[in-house]
């Protein structure tokens, strides 16, 4: 069967696209630090999906292809369950299996009968998530890849006869029950080597040592002419606390020993290697015993060992690389959903975004509001949602407004909408519909110690002529208080010549700013445009109060600051009037 290499759940197969990395700061200029805190408490988890998530791609396809795998993770929690409970293995096996040692033979004989375990707990894992991504309410494109991919793996790879190998390769394993040794003696009835005999499926019965050794020396023809084993099994266990004799000379000479292999025969009734292997005790190879008799069973036993390892190596990479690789996508997907699934349990609304290539309007949203919102407030009844659309005529928006209106929160929430669309999650409105952003762009106030060597006006010049020589049409710029770091004069001087320069590129732009003027001359800049409008967007106040709504008007002004001082009772008549 034919199948793709590998399979992402972030993008599509088989085509490349391009990516643009969102600084650290942008994402934090978003407000994007408090969702990282919220999302996962494990550090490698947020670190996993801020770099998701900051990793931005223009390409709809893309955007849709997330989103439609994160519409069924939502949909369906026992598939998140179910995965979860999978990854927790792999990640057990993987920290205390001994499935990607390669020395497998010097590591003995004994440890691969003890991998078997391992890769036949991976093939169960591979079944039940194929099983699993076999649910009939999987509509996504990328989870049916995946489930095909698995499915080709598992075919390709023959991962039943596998199970088969398995069960077989457990019963030889199972089969060996003991081991004959044959010590050769000098006339002095001292060892000078010992050797393996045999590999046995039955285990030795214990017997009377003295008897049997009588039984051995007693008459002339119980003297055996050759060293040859007849197949008796009667053994006695000697008890190890013995500190004389021929089982101690031997444990004392064993933990020196140097391996001689000297001839192998296949045995026909186990299928393993059985024949004669003898040792010479000499100074200077310092094994113990255990080590001397696992690497002479592995010798003879070569059969077996090579089966068993072939077997580990056929599918180990499958079972391991392939389906671990997808891990840290599946967590992306799973965490998210269980973060979004909290806050809708809270009350606050959310939306599967629609990308689109192209359009009049290039961003529509309804009912949108920053997620930081979601996460402070406790009655998600009093968040205040907000319209807002972007289109040839709407390209740059001033926003202004009375401090502490909103104005940095809409600026956020906007560019959280793209990132998080982007990303295939459900974003923080009633329905948004967009074309994805080539790279999202923060112009916020810089920290002090960035300004020491040009000043503050100066360092915002710089950032944002870089910024502004990146940018291109299907950008997304949003400004904070730009050149609000000098007087009035200069900064609405150097303010408005960039929005003209950003009107001749159409960039997408919020530019927050107390400079009221410069949103009464949107219009104007808008004819002196020969494309893309600006638009004055103002958050409302109704009777002195904040309303933290957005509104196409003009500036409001100095009415604000009226309807502050009557409030406060500072006007001049009624300050004068007050004294009289």
């Amino acid at each position: 069967m034919d199948h793709p290499s590998a399979v992402s759940l972030l993008q599509p197969a088989g085509e490349d696209f391009e990516y643009r990395i969102l600084p650290d700061h942008v994402m934090h200029d978003l407000g994007f630090d408090a969702f990282f805190t919220e999302i996962s408490s494990d550090d490698a988890e947020r670190r996993l999906i801020m770099n998701v998530l900051s990793k931005i791609c223009p390409d709809p396809s893309v955007a849709s292809y997330r989103r439609q795998i994160f519409g069924d993770i939502c949909r369906l929690p026992e598939l998140r369950k179910t995965m979860l409970e999978l990854f927790d293995r792999i990640q057990f096996m993987k920290d205390f299996s001994g499935m990607h040692r390669t020395t497998d033979e010097e590591l003995g004989l004994w440890h691969l009968f003890n991998r078997l375990e391992d890769l036949d707990s991976y093939i169960k894992i591979v079944e039940t998530m194929r099983d699993c991504l076999s649910d009939e309410r999987i509509t996504s494109k990328g989870l049916k890849a995946l489930r095909d991919h698995i499915t080709g793996l598992y075919e390709d790879a023959c991962f039943a006869e596998m199970k088969k190998d398995i069960d077989e390769l457990k019963t030889e394993a199972a089969d060996v029950k003991s081991v004959t040794l044959g010590v050769n003696v000098n006339e002095r009835f001292e060892a000078v080597s010992i050797g393996l005999v045999s590999v046995n499926k039955k285990p030795f019965k214990k017997s009377g040592i003295v008897s049997n050794f009588a039984d051995a020396i007693a008459s002339k023809d119980r003297i055996r002419d050759t060293a040859d084993w007849d197949g008796d099994l009667h053994y006695q266990l000697i008890d190890q606390e013995e500190k004389s004799g021929l089982f101690d000379y031997m444990k004392k000479n064993l933990m020196k020993t140097e391996v001689s292999l000297l001839a192998a025969k296949t045995a026909s009734n186990t299928g393993v290697g059985a024949g004669s292997t003898v040792v010479s005790t000499m100074d200077g190879a310092m094994v113990n015993s255990t080590f001397y008799l696992d690497t002479v069973v592995n010798k003879m036993l070569s059969t077996l060992v090579k089966k068993l390892r072939d077997t580990l190596t056929r599918y180990a990479d499958i079972a391991i690389m392939d389906i671990s690789g997808l891990v840290p996508e599946f967590i992306y997907y799973i965490r998210c959903a269980e973060f979004i699934g909290r806050l809708k349990e809270k009350g606050c609304a959310f939306c599967e975004p629609q990308p689109v290539s192209e359009g009049d309007i290039s961003m529509e949203a309804q009912g949108f509001y920053n997620i930081k919102l979601a996460l402070t407030m406790e009655n998600a009844g009093e968040i205040v949602p907000n319209d807002l659309f972007f289109d040839r005529e709407h390209s740059v928006y001033i926003l202004t407004g009375a401090n502490r209106g909103g104005k940095t929160t809409i600026t956020q929430a906007v560019g959280q909408l793209f990132v998080l669309a982007q990303g295939g999650l459900s974003v923080p409105a009633g329905s948004f519909r967009y074309v994805p952003c080539d790279c999202i762009y923060t112009h916020f106030p810089a920290d002090e110690d960035k300004t020491m060597d040009l000043g503050r006006l100066g360092e915002e010049c710089v950032r944002f002529k870089e910024i502004f020589s990146q940018c291109t049409g299907r950008s997304l710029l949003l400004l904070n208080e730009t050149f609000s770091t000098t007087s009035f004069e200069e900064g609405y001087y150097i303010a408005r010549d960039s929005v003209k320069a950003l009107l001749t590129k159409g960039v997408r732009t919020v530019y927050n700013t107390h400079m009221h003027k410069l949103g009464e001359d949107a219009e104007e800049l808008s004819r002196e445009s020969s494309g893309a409008g600006a638009a004055s967007l103002v958050m409302r106040t109704e009777e002195g109060r904040r309303s933290f709504r957005v509104t196409l008007a003009k500036p409001e002004g100095s009415s604000y600051a009226r309807d502050i001082a009557e409030k406060y009772g500072v006007t001049y008549k009624m300050l004068v009037g007050g004294s009289e």
